[in-house]
């Protein structure tokens, strides 16, 4: 797997934590259904094989892919749909890393982490990231 070289040993206090990748390397956690492709319910997983791609997704995710980053696709299919998920991935020809399955359903995600956690909602298009300035909610500082 291409990130086990991109990792590298932390410490902090003279003690090892989570090895953190490169600052100049992005982990892309990519939802598949109604981000990459149509939205397909787990419910009609029959709809799965001829999901049509999003314009422009195939180009961007390749490019990350090639320039070093990660590509996880992180989605609420269920492993009962992990054959079809990759045979469409691969048959449109996406270069990834992994595909975690049985990410929770519903939206309105809130991730917490020791880690730097950046997220986009994709909204139409997919293009490369600007940087812009949002709101966030974050914790109290004591």
């Amino acid at each position: 797997m291409k990130n086990k070289s991109q990792l590298h040993d932390t410490e902090v206090s003279g003690k090892k934590i989570s090895p953190v990748l490169a600052d100049d390397v992005k982990n892309y956690l990519i939802d598949i259904d109604g981000t990459i492709c149509d939205d397909i319910p787990n419910e009609e997983p029959e709809r799965m094989a001829t999901a049509k791609i999003y314009p422009d997704v195939l180009e961007v995710i390749n490019k990350w892919y090639d320039e070093g980053h990660i590509i996880t696709f992180f989605t609420s299919r269920i492993e009962e749909h992990r054959e079809v998920t990759e045979q469409w991935l691969n048959k449109h020809q996406f270069k990834y890393h992994g595909v975690l399955f049985g990410k929770p359903r519903g939206g309105n995600y809130h991730w917490i982490d020791n880690h730097i956690v950046r997220a986009t909602r994709y909204k139409g298009t997919f293009s490369e990231l600007i940087d812009a300035t949002a709101n966030v909610q974050v914790f109290k500082d004591k």
